[in-house]
This record gives C-alpha cells, structure tokens and sequence, in this order.
C-alpha cells in the first residue's frame, strides 16, 4: 500500500476514491472498501482512500471531540489489511476546512488526484461549513469525468454501524455490541515498556502497554487476549485506567496480568482483544486491599475463559 502524506500537486494516475475518517474501520466502513475495490477492478484503476488527521472535530472543537477509537497506524494497517492500495492522510487545518465545496472537488478531487470514481456515505458533507453534499458532486462530477455512487448505512443488529455507536457501546461497557459493529474485538495494540513495578511487589506481575492514544474510549477491569507473543492468543486480565490508588497523575494506563506466563516481554509489541467487562476502576484504602481485588478480578477472569472460546465477545 503507498501512503501519500498530503494531496499531491497533481495525480500521477487515475484512482477510484473513497472519503472518510474511517475510525475504528468497523463494518460500514469494510464495506465501502468492499465496494470501492470491486469498482475500481472493474474499472483498471487503484482503490484509494483520503482519510484525515487531525480528526475534524478535533480541529473544530478539541475540547469536546470524541476519543479516538485507534491510532493513525493502526487505521492504515487495517486498511492495507482490506487490499486498499493507497491512502491520502490529508491534514485538516483552517485552510482545508475554509475551501468552497466546489474548490475541493474541481481542484482536489478532479485535477490533484485524478478521481474517476468516487464513493461516499449518502450524509457526506463537504467544503466549507459543510455545504457541499452528495446533490452537488452529482451536479459537478459529469463534467470533470467522475462517476459518483453514495452507498447506504450498514445495519448491525438493527443498529447502523458507525463509530460513534462503537465508541457508545465501549463506553457502556457493551463489548459485545462492539464486537458485532467491529467484526472484530475492540483492540488497543502498544510496545511493553517499563514500569513501577507494583504489581510485581503485590504479585501479580503486569506488561505496561505504551499506548498511542492519549483517551481511550474505555475504562475499567477487563477479560483480554493478548496477541504477538506467541503462535495463539494468551489469557489475561488488563486494568485500563488512571490507578488511582497507587498514583494522582491522573494519566490514563493499561496493565496486563497475563495467566500462567512468566517470560519477559519487555520491548514487544502485543495487541489487546478487550473481551469481557469485568468492573469499573475503583481507589481502594491501601495496597493490601487493592492486592485482594486483583485476586478477585483474577478469578473472574479464569472463570469467564473458562466458559468461553478466547477471542470470542462477552
């Protein structure tokens, strides 16, 4: 997969194109790739993505946007997974955001990347103060050679599959609704790094996950697989929060405890399946007390994989 960092001054060749912030690359968005792809085979053409960074509503309103469900690199390597052969990471800034609907499709669209083919969501908005929508490409793309098709919402369960709906389910603590609008368990992947150690003091040794995001959209105890150190998928338990009994920092962490492991992993990089809620993050009265919870969260964590496939939702 080639990854442009911008728009290019001009396209090097013709592409079928599809326009999104592809969060998470749940359902709906396989299935845009699903068709993109199938279109531009059809066509004798590369299957493109532009997607953005920052988030828009990052850009707008940094203060209300929502968490990300996955980093820059995790999107692309779920999207070079799909068969996408290239992605244009746009920077969206106070230049882009202020261009005329037209300009973006005339100028960026047409003549900066070729675009013969494009697909989007039938809500695209576009332009500045999202003027455009999917009436006016259809107006414009005739003219500049383009083919526009606008694809419906994805249902899951009666559910449109969307990012905020995953964000909504992980954040009730839902894992198996996210599961279903995913594909796929929600996943946080990261390098071990070192730690404090505590709970190596309080027994229960634990890999430190350096992770990208800065606010994950979930908090708590949890049943987890973790991937990449090994030919399969090992049990554990993982906390994924501020640890307030141990730290005032207040900056979010995630810590595996993984069951019946013992090898060094420091350096690795593994991925977390979130499997199964186990509770909330608490603050307990002394490390004694904290010791005794994570016994207990242990325990329901061998006894939920004792009644489950790993990797399965919960």
């Amino acid at each position: 997969m080639r990854l442009f960092r911008g728009i290019p001054g001009r396209a090097d060749t013709p592409v079928a194109l599809t326009i999104g912030n592809f969060d998470g690359v749940h359902l709906g968005h396989e299935a845009m790739v699903r068709r993109l792809r199938e279109a531009a085979r059809q066509r004798g053409l590369p299957a493109a993505v532009m997607t953005f960074e920052p988030h828009p509503r990052e850009f707008f309103s940094p203060g209300d946007a929502p968490a990300r469900l996955s980093p820059l690199r995790e999107k692309l390597e779920r999207l070079e997974a799909l068969g996408v052969e290239r992605v244009y990471v746009c920077r969206f800034d106070a230049g882009f955001a202020s261009q005329p609907p037209e300009t973006f499709v005339q100028d960026v669209l047409a003549r900066r990347l070729s675009v013969r083919w494009l697909l989007t969501g039938d809500d695209f908005r576009f332009g500045a103060r999202r003027a455009g929508d999917v009436r006016l490409l259809g107006a414009l793309a005739p003219a500049l050679g383009m083919e526009v098709e606008s694809m419906h919402s994805v249902l899951v369960d009666g559910l449109r599959a969307s990012s905020t709906a995953v964000r909504e389910a992980l954040a009730e603590g839902a894992l198996a609704r996210a599961t279903r609008l995913l594909g796929r368990p929600y996943a946080i992947s990261g390098r071990v790094v070192g730690g404090d150690r505590i709970g190596r003091e309080l027994g229960f040794p634990t890999a430190n996950v350096r992770m990208s995001l800065n606010r994950p959209p979930l908090f708590g105890i949890y049943a987890v697989a973790v991937h990449g150190l090994g030919p399969g998928p090992l049990q554990g338990a993982a906390s994924l929060g501020v640890r307030p009994t141990v730290t005032s920092a207040g900056r979010p962490s995630l810590e595996v405890f993984l069951l019946d492991f013992h090898d060094s992993i420091y350096g690795r990089r593994i991925r977390v399946d979130f499997l199964h809620k186990l509770r909330e993050e608490e603050k307990y009265s002394s490390l004694e007390a904290l010791k005794a919870q994570i016994d207990r969260d242990v325990r329901a964590t061998r006894a939920f994989f004792a009644g489950q496939s790993v990797g399965a939702g919960a």
